[in-house]
């Protein structure tokens, strides 16, 4: 799934990443407790939470996340966005729940981390 079709999919507002777009992704894993991601192989995935701290995308860049989506609507401070452009991590945040965005995902052909569906 390619990343603008993330967006299209959670209706979401992209704040970094607008030269990535055509960046394919095939899994994605979602928590707002940092040490989950970091224990899972996250190379590449879309990694959801509710979490808008720069913790979010300095692990998001430890792990090798492809793209952090925000969920229910927060919108990421100045801060985050502009770590989230430094290390080039895509950054989007969606209106949707944590539950419903990875539906929607999943709904599309998007498997879980450990690539299952």
């Amino acid at each position: 799934m390619k990343l603008s079709e993330i967006v299209k999919v959670l209706e979401a507002t992209l704040f970094v990443g607008e030269d990535r777009l055509d960046k394919e992704f095939l899994a994605g894993g979602a928590s707002d407790l940092m040490s989950d991601i970091l224990a899972k192989r996250a190379d590449e995935c879309v990694f959801l939470t509710g979490l808008t701290t720069v913790q979010t995308i300095r692990t998001a860049s430890v792990s090798g996340v492809g793209a952090v989506v925000i969920v229910r609507g927060k919108i990421p401070p100045d801060e985050v966005i502009r770590m989230a452009r430094e290390e080039e991590i895509p950054l989007l945040s969606t209106p949707y729940s944590m539950f419903v965005s990875c539906g929607r995902l999943h709904g599309q052909g998007m498997t879980g981390l450990n690539g299952t569906r």
